[in-house]
């Protein structure tokens, strides 16, 4: 297969079937599970992660459940304010 040539028959197609074409080269990978394995230190650093996030989910749901301000909503809150700050610079 001539690479070169290929890339100068997909750069004729419309923007359209370029990305048609690039999802059907992205399914075509998922598909075949393409993925390299993990190493022991990137397992171990998901696991990390995955257990972070259960616990601020758990602090999170006990925190609605007392009817206290979580950090999603002080944080939602905070961009509300650079946003309205924001809007009202343009104007």
């Amino acid at each position: 297969m001539n690479i070169t040539a290929t890339l100068s028959e997909i750069k004729s197609l419309s923007i359209e079937d370029r990305i048609l074409l690039v999802q059907e080269i992205w399914d075509s990978i998922a598909a075949e599970q393409a993925y390299p394995d993990l190493t022991p230190t990137q397992k171990q650093e998901l696991d990390r992660r995955i257990d972070t996030l259960h616990e601020e989910i758990d602090i999170g749901t006990a925190q609605i459940q007392a009817g206290e301000t979580t950090d999603g909503e002080i944080v939602f809150e905070q961009l509300q304010s650079r946003l309205r700050n924001e809007f009202d610079l343009q104007e």
